[in-house]
């Protein structure tokens, strides 16, 4: 799965995928995202057994996350090869979203237009303190085209991401925490193993109860609150149907820990 602008890692039940491309700040190029699209698909594909619990995505180096896509590759793009790139990156943050395990993003450095996309298609972002995040697109006479306007201001609120859309402002960990963007600013050296902290207590639990609720709040998003509430009664009865609430139920009182199997 690793190759030499991806760089994977398995950890027990944990992957992470690291974007190798520091000479260029890890920005994203057609290929990048092709190896992001094709690691996922691949961890998607296995059984629930060998799946994945969590996946981290960083990027190499002390400087950038991803600082954007690649401008000198897209500058000589037509308009219709333009639009192709645009659906791959969308096609890209899809699949993080509806993969069947969450997906963390551990933002290291710079997170700037497709780069913060690619941050906003993870479940939830944690953030050295050195992190910066923004949609500078319209300094570029460009906008957003891997999601950012709609995935900022699902984040954010429709206020904030016209603010920062609209302006091209680029800010801080700490003020990107403070709006919502980021779940927690780490301190830079702890980023990783601290994210992977998380990552392993979110592994302990029963991997479809995760992927089903994953599913629910993606889902919940699109639709109307009765609509979503009557998916997630569905979903809340299709549980008792499993080994692992059974497990769980009967770990609960015995008091002991549960061993989840994804049955």
């Amino acid at each position: 799965m690793s190759s030499d602008i991806l760089v994977v890692e398995e950890d027990g039940p944990l992957v992470v995928a690291t974007l190798n491309r520091p000479d260029k700040l890890n920005a994203l190029d057609f290929a990048l995202l092709a190896a992001i699209g094709a690691l996922v698909s691949e961890l998607a594909a296995r059984p629930t057994k060998t799946r994945p619990r969590v996946l981290v995505v960083t990027g190499s180096g002390d400087k950038a996350f991803a600082a954007g896509a690649d401008i000198a590759a897209m500058s000589a793009l037509a308009p219709e090869e333009a639009r192709a790139f645009s659906e791959h990156g969308q096609r890209v943050g899809r699949a993080l979203e509806e993969a069947p395990f969450p997906s963390i993003a551990a933002v290291n450095g710079f997170a700037l237009g497709g780069g913060a996309e690619l941050a906003l298609a993870c479940d939830f972002i944690y953030a050295s303190e050195r992190a910066r995040f923004g949609q500078p697109e319209v300094g570029l006479g460009l906008l957003p085209g891997f999601g950012g306007t709609q995935r900022l201001a699902r984040r954010v609120g429709v206020g904030r991401a016209r603010e920062l859309v609209y302006t091209g402002a680029v800010i801080d960990a700490a003020r990107a925490k403070e709006i919502g963007l980021v779940n927690e600013v780490i301190p830079h050296a702890e980023l990783l193993e601290k994210t992977k902290v998380v990552g392993r207590v979110i592994a302990s639990k029963a991997p479809l109860s995760v992927a089903a609720a994953k599913r629910l709040v993606l889902r919940g998003s699109e639709i109307s609150l009765e609509a979503a509430l009557e998916l997630e009664t569905l979903a809340f009865g299709a549980a008792f149907a499993t080994k692992d609430a059974r497990e769980g139920v009967e770990a609960f009182l015995a008091k002991r820990p549960p061993k989840f199997q994804g049955e």
